[in-house]
């Protein structure tokens, strides 16, 4: 497969800088406070898919024509403790490339990294601006290594942490042990983050906003406010936050099976927005309806979301992920599923002798309201999907990698996918999707 020869001297340049870095500073677990963190990555992923079956297609469909794509990212983790208990973080970062048919088509888009981001072009933007101020309350103390947007030192098992600024939601909600990072473990969008969960973000899946955190020995209470954008998938953010804002709840409970260590993670969360109404806009035009038409301020979006992981053994873990929303208005942020369900298994290599590699293999299944199924049944489009007709079917994957570490820093992975009914349409597919990552960090 041909690398697109920006990417691919970006990739080198990223890798360069990262390497020289790593050299000069070395890498550590030491809990010793620290004063500055400094971290950086870079991922490119090269993906693509054969033809396959497909009698029609609309203006959003998912291409059956071969493709192949490229992505890049390249990110610096800066951070500094300021006085007690407080730590601000920077992150600069480098993004481009294009998805699989412009991520039209799909409601499981199948690389995490190219999600908000689909031009060749690469631009560099602020991902993250955000301080963490943290009030102790005892328990007993814990370690902390360094590591991105982490500065080494320790911190109580009691504690009450305030954050605030510019960041990604998955950096404190719906996190996974084993599904969540799409530059180190599954790529698909159902993986990395409940799918049902439609949560604030930009195009780039960044949002501004607060949080806050209490955690007390083996539970923890989270509860934050998000900006969400002036229109569906779009980068401009509505500062009309008093009508136009994201909030979510979280409980967690931390626990041990046979001892090995468990999260258990349940999530609520409610959307205010202009978003359109799927029933309304057909009740308007039965036929190629159009949900923008309907969008009027006040509407509400309103789900939930489960994420839970279990260690198996020291090298086996497995992880749990459901969702559901309303499915009533417009999906406005993520992707178009109103039902999610997924889970899967995570190895170590120690057996075979490869403790730095990693065997994944997973399952999810995705599926629409009865609103939001006759909204594009009768030819209406969302931001992402549109096949002109439906003939409706849950969209099914499974998805398995191979993840080889190359050292301390670089890893490479093999990654395949195969997708049942793309777009929900039982008249097309499946399709299968193949997936070579690379990954530097320090």
């Amino acid at each position: 497969m041909r690398i697109h020869r920006t990417l691919f001297r970006t990739l080198l340049a990223s890798a360069a800088l990262l390497a020289i870095a790593c050299s000069l500073r070395g890498q550590t677990t030491d809990p010793s406070p620290e004063t500055w963190s400094f971290h950086g990555q870079a991922t490119t992923i090269t993906q693509g898919h054969g033809a396959f079956d497909s009698p029609y297609e609309g203006t959003n469909s998912f291409q059956s024509r071969k493709e192949v794509r490229n992505s890049i990212t390249s990110t610096l983790f800066l951070g500094r403790r300021l006085w007690e208990g407080a730590e601000l973080y920077v992150n600069p970062e480098l993004a481009g490339g294009q998805g699989d048919s412009h991520v039209l088509g799909l409601a499981a888009a199948p690389n995490g990294e190219i999600y908000r981001v689909d031009s060749s072009e690469l631009k560099v933007s602020l991902a993250r601006l955000f301080l963490r101020q943290t009030w102790s309350f005892g328990g007993g103390a814990e370690a902390v290594a360094g590591d991105q947007n982490q500065l080494a030192g320790s911190r109580d098992r009691r504690r009450l942490v305030l954050t605030a600024g510019k960041l990604a939601l998955g950096d404190i909600f719906d996190v996974n042990a084993y599904a969540h990072d799409p530059r180190s473990q599954f790529l698909n969008w159902a993986l990395m983050d409940t799918a049902a969960w439609d949560y604030p973000a930009d195009t780039r899946g960044y949002s501004w906003g607060a949080a806050f955190e209490l955690y007390w020995d083996a539970w923890a209470l989270r509860a934050g406010s998000f900006m969400v954008p002036t229109r569906a998938n779009g980068l401009s953010f509505d500062h009309q936050v008093d009508r136009a804002h994201g909030d979510v709840v979280e409980v967690e409970h931390d626990h041990e099976l046979g001892g090995q260590a468990g999260h258990v993670r349940i999530l609520g969360y409610a959307n205010h927005a202009d978003m359109g109404s799927y029933a309304e806009s057909l009740q308007q035009s039965p036929l190629a309806p159009d949900v923008t038409a309907t969008r009027q301020p006040g509407r509400v979006k309103y789900g939930w979301g489960l994420s839970a992981d279990q260690a198996l053994t020291g090298d086996l873990g497995a992880f749990l992920r459901a969702g559901w929303n309303d499915g009533h208005t417009e999906t406005w942020v993520f992707t178009e599923v109103d039902r999610a369900l997924a889970a899967g298994l995570s190895l170590a290599g120690s057996a075979w002798a490869r403790s730095q590699d990693r065997l994944a293999l997973s399952l999810a299944v995705n599926g629409l309201s009865p609103d939001h199924r006759d909204y594009l049944a009768a030819g209406g489009l969302g931001f992402m999907l549109g096949d002109g007709r439906l003939n409706y079917g849950q969209e099914r994957l499974i998805e398995t990698y191979y993840a080889i570490g190359l050292g301390r820093f670089l890893t490479a992975t093999l990654d395949a996918q195969r997708i049942w009914n793309p777009g929900y349409n039982r008249d097309r597919g499946p399709v299968d999707l193949y997936a070579l990552r690379l990954h530097v960090q320090f």
